[in-house]
């Protein structure tokens, strides 16, 4: 199984955190590769960045031409989904998408806890778009947080965050927690040994997703490697 992980924003050091996640999910056999998209914001809080970024996922899978068996997009915002399932052949995910389902088979309720009250409206809204709202028992954000590099934000913000966890864990009467926003990516497993239900990782469901989805896809008659973008 070969992935491409795409960073619907432009930040090298988020990228990195993404990457990092992946790789300690790989599994024996499959080959992972994760970029950033040329030419989006660094983050993505406001719709204009959403917009930027869509644009840029767009162009970033364009210019990629090695074959891959499956995409993922890793931004909470599920940035450019339907252009980049329009654009392939292959199967596409958001870590939204796969965070949110994963919740849903772990329990009725689910919480969810990011790094800034500017992500709660994006949060919010996608959880609804994909049915959700129903299961959706908590917001938690942390407040007052400032950052000057983007992926050092679960870094500075690890303990509010855990503690938000804990608080929800606790309070909410939630079956799992997701961790909301790109940036937090691969610290849902630093976090979930001192938290009591299921903390999620939307790169890690998003691979789990695609694993299961591929297993689904029958073999191609020509035998011909998949390829990310279409002739």
């Amino acid at each position: 199984m070969k992935l491409l992980i795409i960073n619907p924003n432009s930040s090298v050091s988020v990228t990195a955190r993404i990457n990092a996640a992946a790789q300690a999910a790989c599994q024996p056999g499959e080959e992972i590769t994760t970029i950033r998209a040329q030419g989006a914001p660094e983050l993505i809080v406001t719709p204009e960045d959403a917009r930027r970024a869509a644009q840029a996922v767009t162009q970033s899978l364009s210019a990629w031409s090695a074959p891959v068996d499956g995409v993922i997009l890793a931004s909470f915002g599920d940035t450019g989904l339907e252009a980049v399932r329009a654009q392939t052949r292959v199967p596409v995910v958001g870590i939204a998408q796969s965070a949110y389902a994963m919740a849903s088979v772990l329990g009725a309720r689910m919480s969810i806890v990011s790094f800034a009250p500017a992500m709660s409206d994006a949060l919010r809204k996608t959880a609804l778009g994909y049915g959700h709202g129903d299961r959706l028992a908590a917001m938690h954000m942390v407040e007052g947080a400032v950052w000057d590099d983007p992926g050092e934000i679960q870094e500075q913000l690890a303990p509010e965050l855990l503690a938000l966890c804990q608080k929800s864990a606790r309070a909410d009467g939630v079956g799992s927690i997701v961790l909301g926003g790109g940036p937090l990516a691969g610290l849902a497993a630093r976090l979930q040994p001192e938290v009591a239900v299921p903390v999620i990782d939307g790169t890690t469901a998003a691979i789990a997703t695609l694993r299961v989805a591929l297993g689904q896809v029958p073999p191609r008659c020509d035998a011909a490697p998949r390829q990310a973008v279409r002739a």
